[in-house]
């Protein structure tokens, strides 16, 4: 229940991330800067935080050991994980990308069986994965009134990338952690991650700069706050989450549900601050759906497995 907690109030952390994106789409500003100005605002952040108990070292000591898995999982993990999911704001509210990025909750559970090498891999949580598509059927509920009024082009232009932005978000966390073991802690992995994708974030910057010039005042002030809210507080407060369950497939599901509050503090965010109109009587039924979902996550997750495997072997190499 501690870590459905935690995972909860990075999920509301993390909810600031589609309610800014979308008021800096609808301000005219760079999809390409919202995403690489995010995570260039969070380096020099987690150098604080991590080197404020002089963490930094071993950081760099991992990072040359293991570079090649560094720079691959921090690019799926991170690069593949926002880019598509800031790209999406284009074409859809922050509540909608938020509601279709719930795809990550099945996606974590589909992954297992592909993260572990031979005897070793572990079956799908199924469990897992059919109190998800109660979440799901709810996040589906709520997208009905709005997908109607939007163009074919536009739902697949949003579609898509946050499909992508969904299996790459587990992925490249649990992939991480398997390289990681527990020779770094949670910000720890976050500044190496945060490290090892700049190549990616200062190419999209650059392209960013080709095709929109530099970004305004308001959009790197509100970029700053999402790399402050979802960046810092709600990345560590998730990684921490799956942390603590890493080795249970059933309740690393359930932290990985969690995420769907993302929806709800969205849409709240965007009323209040964006001003668009209340939910219909079908939304709120949509609501209800992914509630009970998560409330059913939490209550099973700690009883479903009687007998629990590793769900994380330990890496070696570059793997």
């Amino acid at each position: 229940m501690r870590a459905i907690i935690i995972g909860l109030l990075g999920a509301l952390f993390f909810s600031v991330t589609f309610v800014l994106n979308r008021s800096m789409e609808l301000e005219g500003g760079s999809w390409a800067w919202s995403a690489s100005l995010r995570f260039i605002f969070m380096l020099p952040l987690l150098f604080i935080i991590v080197g404020y108990k002089r963490n930094i070292k071993p950081v760099f000591l991992h990072l040359k050991k293991y570079p090649t898995a560094w720079l691959l999982w921090s690019t799926v993990g991170f690069g593949l994980f926002y880019a598509p999911l800031t790209f999406a704001t284009i074409y859809g509210p922050g509540w909608l990308v938020a509601a279709t990025f719930q795809l990550t909750i099945v996606a974590g559970s589909l992954i297992v069986p592909f993260l572990n090498k031979n005897n070793d891999r572990q079956s799908i949580p199924f469990r897992s994965i059919i109190i998800s598509l109660i979440i799901l059927a709810g996040v589906c509920v709520m997208q009905i009134e709005h997908m109607s009024s939007i163009p074919l082009i536009s739902v697949i232009l949003c579609v898509i990338p946050i499909i992508i932005s969904s299996f790459a978000y587990p992925l490249g966390n649990r992939k991480m952690m398997q390289v990681v073991k527990a020779d770094l802690n949670t910000f720890q992995r976050i500044l190496g991650m945060t490290i090892a994708s700049m190549p990616f974030w200062i190419i999209l910057s650059i392209y960013g700069l080709v095709t929109d010039g530099l970004p305004s005042a308001s959009q790197i002030s509100q970029t700053f706050i999402v790399a402050v809210s979802s960046g810092i507080i709600a990345t560590g407060l998730f990684f921490y989450a799956t942390e603590l369950v890493r080795n249970d497939n059933q309740k690393l599901a359930g932290v990985e549900a969690t995420q769907s509050g993302e929806v709800i503090f969205a849409l709240i965010g965007e009323i209040l601050f964006l001003s668009i109109p209340m939910p219909s009587i079908v939304s709120f039924i949509g609501i209800l759906l992914v509630i009970i979902g998560m409330i059913l996550h939490s209550i099973v997750s700690p009883y479903s497995t009687s007998t629990k495997a590793p769900l994380i072997k330990h890496a070696s190499g570059n793997d």
